[in-house]
């Protein structure tokens, strides 16, 4: 949500932007055509990275500004038609409840396991987590990146009752969009989450933590992909810190991470693809000058749109909970050669 209150017009969302080029006068001028309602050229330029919500240092959100208005104007990073596909592809995935220990929390896999790792949920890890899937439990958040934020807020009651009538007290989130979703969107919608949910890398930092014993550390640099949903939980970030500990890896020191990270690109494949391969390349470029033997992704779409990429450079893609797992003894670690043994 936007809170115009807080908003002073400084400028700094979009003058520490990675993707325009802009003064502090532009970005004024820029943020104060989009308070009063009005066209600017940040409605067109933006990838929807979402990272001015992070930089705005009085939490004013431009973020959701720019995409209602986007939305208002008509203005989308993706086509209309692109859209309505994926509403109907990802909303008719078959609902599956595998029933678990009714004492543990459950797992939602939403609707993303085609791009997920395979067996991505096998091992003592997810033991006893009732797991669900399918489209009863898609948040829809992913169109904060259309131009399409009502639909986001349409469609989240349903969601949080959905995952509600699975009386669970809590609720794990591998995807953060689907985290994003419960924890910080719909209380925002004014909607009661009558549960709690726990991020994945949470759910790992407190296995880890009891399982200490069990834990090998990896001894391996890696870069860490940041989705952009992230932006509204900074707070993660810290927590992320904990577990690469904890899993024996060095998070390395980038130019295209935390505040800086870049998004992958995926969303301008189709509609400016020379933007989405300039994104990834840097993305890429910088990751394997500074080292990386990993590239390790806590989003699917970042996974399935990276992977190859990283294989062809020599760093491994490692999907989060494999890391967790390696490190674990229950997949082999990550070889010196940076590729997935």
């Amino acid at each position: 949500m936007f809170h115009a209150e807080r908003c002073d017009e400084c400028g700094d969302c979009l003058t520490q932007c990675q993707y325009v080029a802009y003064t502090r006068e532009q970005a004024r001028c820029e943020i104060g055509a989009l308070k009063k309602g009005n066209a600017a050229g940040i409605l067109s330029q933006c990838i929807t990275c979402m990272a001015c919500n992070e930089y705005c240092p009085r939490g004013a959100n431009p973020y959701d500004l720019i995409v209602r208005i986007q939305e208002e104007k008509h203005i989308r990073l993706v086509p209309r038609e692109k859209v309505e596909f994926i509403e109907r592809t990802l909303a008719s995935v078959p609902n599956e409840i595998i029933e678990g220990d009714p004492d543990r929390p459950a797992l939602n896999l939403c609707v993303m396991e085609h791009a997920f790792p395979p067996h991505m949920t096998d091992g003592r890890l997810f033991d006893g987590l009732t797991t669900v899937k399918g489209g009863d439990y898609f948040s829809r958040i992913v169109y904060l990146h259309t131009g399409g934020e009502s639909m986001v807020r349409k469609h989240a009651q349903r969601y949080v009752d959905n995952l509600a009538c699975l009386n669970r007290r809590e609720i794990i989130f591998i995807h953060d969009d689907c985290y994003t979703m419960a924890a910080k969107k719909a209380p925002e919608y004014g909607i009661t989450v009558p549960f709690r949910p726990v991020s994945i890398v949470e759910y790992m930092v407190n296995y880890l933590h009891k399982n200490s014993h069990a834990i090998t550390k990896l001894g391996k640099r890696i870069a860490y992909q940041r989705p952009c949903i992230s932006r509204y939980t900074p707070e993660m970030e810290h927590l992320l810190d904990v577990f690469f500990e904890l899993a024996g890896v060095e998070r390395i020191a980038r130019k295209y991470d935390r505040r800086d990270a870049l998004c992958c690109g995926i969303g301008l494949r189709e509609t400016d693809p020379e933007r989405a391969t300039c994104i990834l390349e840097k993305n890429m470029h910088d990751a394997e000058n500074c080292g990386a033997e990993a590239m390790v992704f806590s989003c699917p779409s970042c996974y399935s749109f990276m992977s190859s990429p990283c294989e062809e450079r020599g760093i491994a893609p490692v999907f989060i909970t494999n890391l967790c797992r390696m490190a674990l003894g229950e997949l082999p670690p990550i070889s010196s050669a940076g590729k997935a043994s």
